[in-house]
């Protein structure tokens, strides 16, 4: 037996081996694994949790705050001012007292602000919601990345094993021909030629393996398991309904733009863009505040004469402010958030032509694909019916060595068509399902 039969069937057998001990993943499963540990989810959620954060504090804006506060500060000696009284006595009116300690507890109340604070509250909501949807887009990306990496690694995989198929017909056909040169059958340049197909055949073989593998350090990176993960994938190729699709295009467009995460984020952001359009544009308007506190102080300069000695005091007022004349500031401010409330409708109108165009093209892809794979079922028989006839002709002696080797080649190429074939359905589909906005 050859050094690469050996190859081919320790090869064979260590895949087995890893098989039995391996983590039996079918792409549901897979699409589970990844959506439960994925980075790029969870830092959405954190982004969400911030947003929501954000809410609350825009809520609490109109609530009162109350706060407490104490200072000391020492002045310089002054002239003590007094009255002198009848009794010859002298009343101190403003002593001197340098050590000043002072403590306030108060409170400010918002009771109007012109619609700032609700707009600013909306725009927050909205924002949090928008992230909210951003974890949708997420886990559909995250999907159809999961879908690509298992079928690119369940491809290879196939084509592993179709090139491993032939190269043991080829190692046979290599095994005859060389007993008939021995006997003088066939001339030397025909097992020539054979051997150089195997190995050719050979080095596909390892090409394949190589990019399974490649493959699959891809879907575990995916799925967040360690990378010497052994993974078994359960799901064929071969499994594919090829059901027409019963809806058209427009259709199809009118639930994709309904359905995509990516739009709904971008419409709930234009609906926080215009509330901040509506908070800037209050700018100029009043605001009223009721605010108040109490003092505790030593001295108390609200006390008439002044003491040394804790006084207390209190205050309630109302303030009104009103920016009428800020040069242009608060215009500018409306303006900017009306550009940004304009641009993102745009990008919204460009974005349901990107839509449009891309169910388009995936309906399209989706077709092809399940056409190709017709051919290349057709290719596969006749290639098939081809070799086992050369092969009788062969062996009756009327045909040549080359014309086996012919053959051979043919049905590897048909079979590895139909691999990609296969694959190229599989993607189309999962391509048409991300495009749709599916949800995972």
């Amino acid at each position: 037996m050859s050094r690469i039969a050996l190859v081919l069937i320790s090869l064979s057998i260590a895949g087995n081996v890893f098989a039995q001990g391996a983590i039996r993943l079918t792409l549901s499963d897979a699409i589970t694994r990844g959506l439960d540990t994925s980075h790029r989810i969870a830092e959405v959620k954190a982004r969400e949790e911030g947003a929501r954060a954000a809410v609350k504090s825009a809520e609490l804006a109109n609530r009162p705050i109350v706060s407490a506060s104490a200072s000391y500060s020492r002045t310089n000696h002054v002239e003590e001012f007094s009255f002198p009284q009848p009794n010859g006595t002298f009343v101190v009116v403003y002593p001197d007292i340098p050590n000043n300690l002072l403590s306030r507890v108060g409170f400010q109340w918002p009771i109007y602000t012109s619609g700032r604070t609700d707009a600013l509250e909306r725009a927050a909501a909205a924002e949090a919601s928008a992230v909210g949807a951003e974890i949708d887009t997420a886990r559909a990306d995250l999907r159809f990345e999961i879908v690509r990496a298992y079928w690119a690694a369940v491809t290879a995989r196939e084509a592993v094993r179709v090139l491993e198929e032939s190269g043991a017909r080829a190692e046979a056909q290599l095994t005859d021909a060389r007993q008939r040169f021995k006997v003088g059958l066939i001339p030397p340049n025909e097992v020539s030629s054979l051997e150089a197909q195997r190995s050719r055949e050979f080095a596909q073989f390892l090409e394949a393996g190589n990019i399974r593998e490649s493959a699959l350090v891809e879907l575990r990176r995916l799925i967040g398991v360690p990378f010497d993960t052994v993974i078994a994938l359960v799901d064929p190729l071969e499994a594919i309904v090829g059901a027409p699709m019963d809806k058209g295009a427009q259709e199809l467009i009118k639930i994709a733009i309904e359905s995509r995460p990516e739009r709904k984020a971008m419409s709930l952001r234009l609906g926080g863009l215009e509330a901040r359009h509506q908070a800037a544009l209050s700018g100029t308007k009043p605001t009223i505040n009721l605010a108040g506190g109490v003092d505790y102080a030593n001295p108390n300069p609200r006390h008439f004469p002044r003491k040394g000695e804790w006084q207390e005091s209190w205050d309630v007022g109302v303030n009104v402010n009103w920016n009428f004349l800020d040069f242009g500031r608060t215009k500018a401010q409306a303006a900017e958030a009306s550009a940004a409330v304009a641009a993102t409708r745009e990008r919204i109108a460009e974005f349901d032509t990107i839509v449009s165009a891309d169910v388009r093209q995936r309906m399209l892809d989706v077709q092809t694909a399940h056409a190709t794979v017709v051919a290349a079922l057709d290719g596969i028989r006749s290639a098939a019916e081809a070799r086992r006839i050369v092969a009788d002709r062969f062996a009756a002696g009327v045909a040549t060595s080359t014309d086996v080797l012919v053959a051979q080649v043919a049905l590897l190429e048909a079979e590895l068509l139909r691999t990609r074939t296969l694959a190229s359905v599989r993607l189309a589909e999962a391509r048409l399902e991300r495009a749709l906005g599916s949800a995972p």
